[in-house]
Parts: structure tokens; C-alpha cells; sequence
């Protein structure tokens, strides 16, 4: 089988890109997501996402941590949107489908503002953070992100007594303004610190504004600046929450695989 693919990412979170709109990929097939995914052997990426029609939406998004799991995954999303719009489906607006349910999002030059999931509560995790956006994530606020050991704690936290089964994204926050927050995140289904994760700056900016009554945050992550916007309903839910960074396709190729 050969398989075209695009190559996008968004704030270094990068993802293997298909159209998939005549269902030709065999998704169930999760070792070809994994060999895909690999960058030893196949393309190399974060995630791998197809594109496909759905019915009463633009298109919808299936999305696959390089693993082969599944979850929803905000960085991929906006890359989802710039690759549907450079292959004609949208225009600037759209209402589309992923895994966590209906988002709706809009293309503002090279970036896009992304609707997320209303976040019904944001709980504590000892002295950390528990919030779901999608996906879950660990949020803990420690003195220097820059030198912590994201990897070696992400993990202890990512595999977890009170996680498990299915674990969670740990996301390591450090203030570095008034309105503004550098993350790193370690990410499951990566298993390793990944460049930026959407969810995640969701996840820590959702905490950080609510500490500091704060309805927009500015996030730097290793892999550039995002900025998260969102209003807070009195019984501590949030809703209107847009994620908003870059999404830039890299490169399209080929692949011949056995199936």
C-alpha cells in the first residue's frame, strides 16, 4: 500500500497528516500507526491523524498518539484545521468532530483559534492539580520548568497509583509574568517530554487564571508561544475556552507500506 501523507506541527508538536476521506487507511491496523509514528523506521512524528467526512460536520478527526491510542490532542487539532483548509474542505470557519466531541475553530493568517471542551471543575491533586481537557493532565507548579527533571517526574506521576490504569499527561508549570507561563509537558502515549501539548497549556493556563482571576493567558513552551482564552462561570466551570497558536505544514511524501 502507498500512503501520501503531509507532515505538520504546531509549536513543535508534529503530526503525520492523511486525507482520509475515502477511508482507505486501515485504522484499526495499530502497528502501521506505530511504524508511521516511529522515527527510526517510518515518518517520525507525535501523532498521526486522519481527515475524514462525517455527516452534519466538516470533517472529523481521528487522532493516534504514536503508540496507537487515542485521545484528543489540541496542537494536532489546529493542525487538523490548517491541513483541511489547504485541502479546500473549509474556508476560515468550521465545526468539526474529534474524539472528546464537537469544536469549532477559525484560521486568522498563520494561526488558529481553537474552541475546546468546557471544563466542568479543576481539582486538587495533593498540592498539584487535576484538570481534564480532553485528556487528562497532572498540572504541578515547581520553582525552575527550565531545569526540572520533566522526563524522570513526568513519568513517576504519568504511571501513578492514583492514574492508573490509563495514566495522564503531567504538565511542570513555572509563572514567568503576570499574565504569562513557561510548561513542559510529559506526554502519554509519546512517553516522553514533547515540544508543546495543547491540552496541556489548556490544562495549566485553566489553574493559572483561576489563581490570578485571569481570563487570557500567554504560555511559552520549548516549542514556541500560545495563548489561551476563556471565560469562568460562578460555580467554577469554564467554557468559552479558545486555544490559539500556529499550525505549519513541513512537508508530503510517499510511504510504501506492507499491510
Amino acid at each position: 500500500m502507498e500512503i501520501a501523507f503531509y507532515k505538520y506541527q504546531g509549536t513543535g508538536n508534529d503530526f503525520v497528516m492523511i486525507d482520509d476521506r475515502s477511508e482507505a487507511f486501515p485504522a484499526q491496523n495499530l502497528k502501521l500507526v506505530q511504524r508511521l509514528c516511529d522515527r527510526k523506521f517510518g515518518i517520525g512524528a507525535d501523532g498521526l491523524i486522519l481527515i475524514r467526512n462525517r455527516k452534519g460536520y466538516d470533517f472529523e478527526m481521528i487522532y493516534f498518539n504514536a503508540d496507537g491510542s487515542q485521545s484528543m490532542c489540541g496542537n494536532g487539532a489546529r493542525c487538523a484545521v490548517a491541513f483541511s483548509k489547504f485541502l479546500g474542505i473549509i474556508e476560515n470557519e468550521t465545526h468539526f468532530l474529534a474524539i472528546d466531541g464537537p469544536h469549532d475553530a477559525r484560521v486568522v493568517g498563520d494561526w488558529i483559534e481553537l474552541g475546546m471542551s468546557p471544563v466542568s471543575s479543576l481539582s486538587n491533586a495533593g498540592e498539584d492539580f487535576f484538570v481534564n481537557t480532553g485528556s487528562p493532565h497532572h498540572v504541578r507548579f515547581v520553582e525552575d520548568v527550565a531545569s526540572y527533571p520533566v522526563v524522570k517526574e513526568g513519568a513517576e506521576i504519568r504511571y501513578s497509583e492514583p492514574y492508573a490504569p490509563k495514566g495522564t499527561n503531567v504538565n511542570f508549570v513555572t509563572p514567568i509574568g503576570p499574565d504569562e507561563i513557561h510548561v513542559r509537558t510529559y506526554e502519554r502515549g509519546v512517553e516522553d517530554e514533547t515540544l508543546s501539548c495543547g491540552t496541556g497549556v489548556t490544562a495549566c493556563a485553566l489553574v493559572f487564571g483561576y489563581q490570578n482571576e485571569l481570563h487570557e493567558v500567554k504560555i511559552k513552551t520549548p516549542g514556541g508561544k500560545l495563548k489561551v482564552r476563556f471565560s469562568e462561570n460562578a460555580d467554577g466551570s469554564f467554557q468559552n475556552i479558545l486555544l490559539i497558536g500556529p499550525a505549519e505544514q513541513v512537508f508530503r511524501g510517499n510511504m510504501k507500506v506492507e499491510i
